[in-house]
């Protein structure tokens, strides 16, 4: 590699020896690894670089340098056509590095996950358009104190409290 890298925000600048090093380096969601392993072999990538907030990846041929981000993965032109999976990826225009584009990474785009389950609540999936379950009977609930009943002093008539005393005690 006869290229000069510049160096990153902290004034360091290092090459990754795999694509899976840089991506755990990069603390980048699992579930978009193979995405970004097709983008970068459709592509066609020399080197991987840390450039602090994203890596840069080196085009072997000619071509803008990917920047690889936690949830993007930027520097495509506005022709270039990426197949990943048989499929073309959606570019979008970006706003930092016009005039390249650059599409969002799966992770991102699947619905955000549900806050935490009580606990002993059921961890059955759902499938979406399945009917809600219904829920179950509650126990019933104990009364309210003032409907309660502890009787009737028979000296004063007045109503006893809990511990079983009234007003003559």
């Amino acid at each position: 590699m006869n290229e000069v890298q510049g160096p990153t925000p902290t004034g360091t600048s290092r090459p990754y020896k795999s694509l899976a090093d840089a991506l755990r380096a990069h603390r980048i969601a699992p579930a978009n690894y193979d995405f970004i392993r097709a983008v970068v072999e459709a592509v066609g990538i020399s080197s991987l670089i840390d450039r602090g907030r994203y890596i840069e990846a080196i085009r072997l041929g000619d071509g803008p340098a990917l920047h690889i981000g936690k949830t993007y993965t930027n520097g495509f032109a506005a022709e270039e056509q990426v197949l990943v999976g048989g499929r073309a990826l959606p570019l979008l225009p970006s706003e930092g590095r016009e005039p390249y584009f650059y599409v969002t990474h799966p992770s991102e785009l699947a619905p955000a996950a549900t806050p935490a389950r009580a606990k002993g609540a059921t961890t059955a999936a759902r499938v979406p358009g399945a009917p809600k379950p219904k829920p179950e009977a509650r126990a019933t609930t104990a009364l309210n104190l003032s409907e309660r009943d502890y009787g009737v002093c028979d000296v004063c008539f007045m109503v006893r409290n809990a511990a079983g005393r009234c007003g003559c005690d």
